[in-house]
């Protein structure tokens, strides 16, 4: 049996798909689930990483977990090593992370994968971008005005689209062959604010504006709902990002044998969003 944590998510839901699809049983794990939310006759319970132990049924008889890390719980100072002590008390042999592109490139600090190794069970570390699906905070813009205003309209990154990340690692944590490996994973070419607003326009079917804010607008927008330090370190790793942040990675395509999907694939998927 395959456990998913975070399985409501943009990653999350795609992944406990596909793992059904492919025939494994699968428990899928989030603070807030019903049936509704899983395929029909998939198990599913409810536990929040912040408490340790109500994770541990969920574990039961299980030989491999898919492991995220919220936000809140990072916020609530949780304690990653003592939801690893559940898990490897457990029996649970395999770990797939989701981690952070920012590790690799020394923006993001190390910590979460290094109390993943430190277990000693079987890890694989998926290191993603920016998700395609970042730009759902646009949706209310765009169905309310035909508009986007953001920051650094032409500064392009490879983003992802996370039914990539949940293919990845729905195959890292059914097949062998991925232990101790360390997948960046981005899109197939680097994509500008302004490029994915036309994207989302085109997939529409109507003209949506770019609207380019000042990095202070960005700033005092930001500040509504992160704290200011995330905020800095988001707006400079945007504004001025390295080498490494725009470098496109081979890795999906190496693990699922295709390339990685594009933006404007993603906006033609999820249009929907900003009818």
């Amino acid at each position: 049996m395959i456990v998913v944590t975070g399985a409501t998510g943009n990653v999350g839901r795609p992944l406990v798909r596909a793992l059904v699809d492919a025939g494994e049983r699968v428990t899928a794990v989030s603070r807030r689930i019903s049936g509704r939310d899983v395929p029909a006759g998939t198990r599913h319970h409810q536990a929040d990483l912040t408490e340790p132990e109500r994770l541990a049924p969920a574990l039961d008889g299980a030989g491999a977990l898919f492991l995220l890390t919220s936000g809140d719980f990072m916020a609530a100072g949780g304690d990653l090593g003592a939801v690893l002590d559940v898990v490897r008390d457990s029996g649970v042999r395999r770990v797939v992370l989701l981690s952070s592109q920012g590790v690799g490139t020394g923006d993001h600090p190390p910590f979460l994968e290094e109390a993943v190794k430190a277990t000693g069970l079987e890890w694989t570390m998926l290191r993603p971008g920016g998700f395609h699906s970042n730009t759902l905070q646009w949706a209310d813009m765009v169905r309310t005005r035909r508009e986007v205003a953001a920051p650094f309209g032409d500064v392009a990154l490879p983003t992802v689209d996370p039914a990539d990340i949940a293919e990845v690692a729905a195959v890292a944590l059914r097949e062998p062959g991925h232990y101790g490996e360390v997948y960046e994973l981005t899109g197939p070419a680097p994509v500008s604010p302004r490029q994915q607003t036309a994207a989302i326009g085109e997939a529409l079917g109507e003209e949506v504006r770019f609207v380019e804010l000042t990095r202070a607008e960005a700033r005092e927008r930001m500040l509504g709902f992160m704290p200011e330090p995330v905020v800095e370190s988001t707006l400079d790793m945007l504004g001025a990002p390295s080498a490494a942040l725009r470098r496109v990675s081979p890795d999906v395509e190496k693990v699922l044998g295709r390339p990685a999907r594009s933006f404007a694939e993603w906006a033609g998927r999820s249009v929907g969003a900003f009818k």
